[in-house]
């Protein structure tokens, strides 16, 4: 029974607030850009560790290559969302984006992208002119070769677009260490070999979404059994390159040869499984834990260094 009294409504410009950051978050892809950070950051630490830099002598360096990662990677994903206005309405994971319901109109999240582009290369040529110019290739890789090329003509698309997510390990490390060397590049390639069997699992959860937007992912194009086999053949790819980073010490590399362990063989119980979507989310998950695992691990062996 009612008391005679009304409960207070929520303020609307509280809940257009929230609102608004739920979308804005969705259009820089927030989470993207938390991942690529961690491997920015590993990029970053492990320069300083193995050139025998300390770090607080350089916050700066620090400051500026994580907010001009930030800033591209965020203004990278909008674009993304910006080229991709006209397929998005027809794949149900993606209809909530901002850019679909029309919460940001194109030339906003044009200019929005364009603007964090530009801020965030300025932040990254201040670090070193090496992370700058490998911020520029990670945008062109990403806006150019996989969004508007690769996405909607290749069935390699999925490759394409792995090479714009090794490079954030590289900016950092170039930000410290211009030169780069043989620890960047063991980051590269993990980051590389990590995405298409991540990848690939997501695609296996929403071929039908992707076949309805007319997208050549491999598991439309060559179905799933034929994905599995090239999930499996990318994660043995992985199994050398921890003895890349020999200055990590024993333990890391028994901790990430764990890990590559236990993907291979979630990885090959995938022929044999009754429900293919269901592997496809395990393996998709483990795949997150497993960079999150590795990189975060990479930091902390590094100051035993």
């Amino acid at each position: 029974m009612s008391n005679g009294r009304s409960l207070p409504a929520e303020p609307t410009d509280a809940v257009e607030a929230s609102t608004f950051t739920k979308d804005f978050l969705a259009l820089i892809k927030i989470g993207i850009v938390n991942s690529n950070l961690i491997t920015v950051f590993t990029g970053l630490w492990l320069a300083f560790q193995f050139s025998g830099t300390n770090f607080l002598d350089h916050l700066d360096i620090l400051v500026y290559t994580l907010v001009g990662s930030a800033l591209i990677i965020a203004g990278s994903a909008a674009m993304n969302n910006y080229i991709d206005t006209d397929i998005d309405p027809l794949m149900a994971s993606k209809r909530s984006r901002p850019t679909v319901t029309g919460r940001f109109k194109p030339s906003a999240v044009l200019a929005l992208a364009i603007s964090f582009i530009v801020i965030g290369e300025l932040f990254l040529f201040s670090a070193s002119v090496s992370a700058g110019l490998f911020g520029i290739a990670g945008i062109l890789a990403y806006v150019v070769l996989y969004s508007m090329w690769s996405k909607r003509r290749h069935v390699g698309n999925t490759i394409v677009g792995s090479i714009s997510g090794a490079i954030p390990p590289l900016i950092g490390w170039a930000a410290v260490e211009p030169t780069l060397g043989m620890g960047a590049w063991a980051l590269f390639l993990i980051m590389f070999i990590w995405q298409p069997p991540h990848f690939y699992a997501l695609a296996m959860k929403r071929t039908e979404e992707y076949r309805a937007a007319n997208i050549p992912m491999l598991p439309v194009v060559k179905g799933f059994h034929r994905t599995k086999k090239s999930m499996l053949a990318w994660v043995l790819l992985l199994f050398p390159l921890p003895f890349l980073l020999t200055e990590l010490g024993i333990g890391f590399i028994i901790l990430a040869t764990a890990l590559n362990i236990g993907w291979l063989v979630l990885a090959i119980r995938g022929f044999s499984v009754a429900d293919d979507l269901k592997w496809a989310k395990k393996m998709f998950i483990y795949s997150l834990n497993y960079m999150t695992i590795l990189f975060v691990s990479m930091i902390i062996f590094a100051v035993f260094v």
